[in-house]
């Protein structure tokens, strides 16, 4: 359901108000987590993201209490995105769901705080706003790091195309471009639908088509590596096919 009142964001995701950037980035991990809360978790599947129960807080409180608290810039909001998209195709079995979101976006904050921003916080602080001990923090710092292989960049213009990206597939409806005419958010929308429209079987045999999450488009440089990644639809129906193939026929 479209809400009646339609906000316009700014063309640029730097002038974007932090808050809507937190909706904007919420409203899409919990579409993900809808959808991976449904696989069944497996021994092998488990990882240091695991929490042993559902956190008590949505997504979008978590984002809005680290940005009080943290005053974490808004190129780290977005990079969070960004490394989901290098740990997916980095660990395969690793999925984002209602027990590894809220310890993947701590992590996330703070790795690329203190490895990017000029003022960043304690890693007491980080903990006490995350709701975990600060020695389960290190562990998933140095855990985070490896699992994208200490590439904590990108470029601006990829921070772009998912700020982009976020607000034309947002599912509330709620947002615009600044300067968007309705015609080209369609066509933007359409040539979304059919580059996610790849079967899983596709996925499967290529493993990283040269799609990335929300079904932008990066360039290798942009990626550190000369494979492309996989988009956020292409992830969960691959998902999806490996728990199917598993079923007793």
């Amino acid at each position: 359901m479209h809400s009646s009142t339609r906000v316009t964001l700014p063309a640029a995701f730097e002038v974007a108000e932090i808050d809507n950037l937190a909706l904007l980035i919420a409203n899409m991990l919990e579409r993900l987590i809808a959808h991976n809360d449904k696989i069944p978790l497996l021994p092998e599947s488990l990882t240091r993201f695991h929490s042993r129960a559902v956190p008590n807080i949505s997504v979008l409180d978590y984002l809005r209490r680290i940005i009080k608290w943290t005053k974490v810039e808004k190129s780290c909001l977005l990079l969070t995105l960004h490394y989901v998209d290098q740990i997916c195709a980095r660990m395969p079995l690793f999925t984002l769901s209602s027990l590894t979101c809220h310890r993947f976006i701590i992590a996330s904050i703070t790795v690329c705080s203190k490895g990017l921003c000029d003022s960043f916080c304690t890693n007491a602080l980080y903990a006490r706003v995350g709701g975990i001990p600060v020695p389960e923090l290190n562990v998933l710092e140095r855990e985070f790091l490896r699992a994208i292989d200490w590439r904590l960049m990108c470029t601006r213009e990829v921070l772009q195309e998912y700020y982009i990206n976020l607000v034309r597939t947002d599912s509330s409806g709620r947002f615009g471009l600044e300067g968007a005419s309705e015609s080209e958010v369609e066509d933007s929308d359409m040539d979304s639908v059919s580059s996610r429209s790849a079967s899983p079987m596709d996925v499967q045999v290529r493993h990283r088509p040269s799609f990335s999450l929300l079904g932008t488009r990066e360039s290798p440089s942009a990626l550190g590596d000369t494979a492309t990644l996989p988009t956020i639809e292409q992830n969960m129906a691959f998902a999806a096919l490996q728990h199917s193939l598993k079923k007793p026929p």
